[in-house]
């Protein structure tokens, strides 16, 4: 195992280049099952969770190759393999395998999904809606088993706004017989991704992007090539960062209309923010504001930029509350926050930043991926050396993330830890 090491106060100046979008790949790559010949995803990030999902493709027939960001899926020998623990339980979004494989064989067994320790993220609208469609489901052994004789469209009101149910039902409804009409979807520019990729293998849905999504299901799906697009959550990583530690960073790869909550709220602390077609400039901010922030779904501000966010506003002058609306537990963070000087107090889903405050080097842990994030963004602004451990959860959706942030003039790299550093990690 690897620890990361950050000198701070390197002032970053350069450009950056955004990833494909981690939060497109977990889904793109399983709807890859439901065509009946190749299908190529271009522009993937080089993150785990693409590799775990790599192999649990290979795991039940496909024949998958993966070199330089592109990643070709023969679907045509894939079976219905029950996939009830192992690498399952390494990525949230393993659940996708059960949209996809319902689609395509009218049956799954896949394990209950791992991924980062967020609180409470239930999968009832998910099961709602492919009992909906005519799947009987049942939890076996931690395992959920999904069958059916025949899918049939229905109309699916989702009780809660969830991208995960959204997309889930999409897969499974593109090949059932008639219409399926999702009410209350998510709007989330991973949606539309998704639909894109589905359409130009033949299936039909109007919608996405709205909160009303039309599927009229076809028989067979044909394999085809496809662009994913940037990952909305690093640009916005990658601006937060040089909002707190840059004095003129540009990111490049970017769909600046995904990111305008963050970009008004960036601007509300008087960091200079420019946009072009595909570019979003930072400029040098020397004195920045409190704003408060509350996380929404889309296009509202990202919950999974909330944490990263949370280490900027240290730096900001006066008092900022942030409040988390979709994972009541997101704020692990906090902890590792204060070990660094941070002044942070957590009040139910809020918490209460109170600055400017000079963070301080410190040994820190990631407890999740964007927690991972926060800390990194901390590490760049603190006086000192800063070590974070727990580098598998910022693996799972950061590509290259020392390289690129090397070429900005950061100060970062990764060692191994020693046999007495991993004793205590499991202590």
């Amino acid at each position: 195992m690897e620890k990361l090491k950050i000198a701070g106060g390197y002032p970053l100046e350069g450009t950056i280049k955004v990833s494909g979008a981690k939060n497109s790949a977990v889904a793109l790559i399983p709807a890859t099952i439901l065509a009946d010949s190749q299908v190529t995803i271009e522009g993937l990030p080089d993150i785990s969770d693409v590799r775990t999902l790599q192999d649990l493709l290979e795991e039940i027939g496909g024949t998958v190759s993966f070199d330089d960001g592109e990643m070709s899926v023969d679907p045509s020998e894939m079976v219905s393999m029950p996939l009830p623990s192992g690498k399952v339980k390494k990525l949230r979004a393993s659940y996708y395998l059960m949209g996809a494989m319902l689609g395509r064989f009218k049956k799954a067994v896949i394990g209950l999904p791992g991924g980062c320790h967020l609180g409470p993220r239930p999968i009832d609208q998910h099961i709602k809606g492919f009992e909906a469609l005519g799947a009987e489901v049942t939890n076996e052994q931690g395992a959920i088993y999904l069958r059916a004789d025949e899918l049939k469209g229905a109309r699916i009101y989702l009780d809660v706004v969830s991208v995960g149910a959204t997309i889930n039902i999409m897969l499974a409804a593109v090949r059932a017989k008639g219409r399926t009409i999702i009410e209350n979807a998510a709007k989330e520019p991973e949606i539309i991704d998704v639909a894109t990729l589905l359409s130009n293998m033949g299936a039909k849905i109007k919608g996405a992007g709205t909160d009303v999504i039309r599927i009229d299901g076809v028989d067979e799906l044909q394999g085809c090539r496809h662009t994913i697009i940037p990952d909305r959550i690093e640009a916005g990583t990658f601006m937060i960062l040089a909002a707190a530690a840059g004095k003129g960073v540009l990111i490049d790869n970017v769909i600046p209309i995904h990111m305008e909550s963050v970009i008004a709220k960036l601007r509300e602390m008087d960091v200079p923010v420019e946009t072009n077609d595909d570019q979003i400039f930072i400029g040098r901010a020397d004195k920045l504001k409190s704003v408060d922030i509350k996380t929404l779904v889309y296009p509202g501000f990202p919950t999974d930029l909330q944490q990263p966010f949370t280490a900027l506003l240290t730096r900001a002058e006066g008092s900022a509350v942030v409040t988390d609306t979709i994972y009541s537990a997101r704020f692990k963070h906090i902890d590792e926050l204060r070990r660094m000087n941070a002044t942070i107090k957590v009040e139910g889903r809020s918490a209460i930043i109170n600055g400017p405050i000079q963070l301080q080097g410190a040994k820190v842990k990631a407890s999740d991926l964007r927690a991972g994030a926060a800390l990194v963004i901390a590490g760049l602004m603190a006086e000192g050396i800063t070590e974070v451990t727990g580098l598998e959860h910022i693996d799972r959706g950061y590509s290259d993330l020392v390289e690129k942030l090397e070429g900005l003039g950061a100060t970062i790299w990764r060692e191994k830890m020693s046999a007495e550093e991993l004793e205590q990690l499991k202590s």
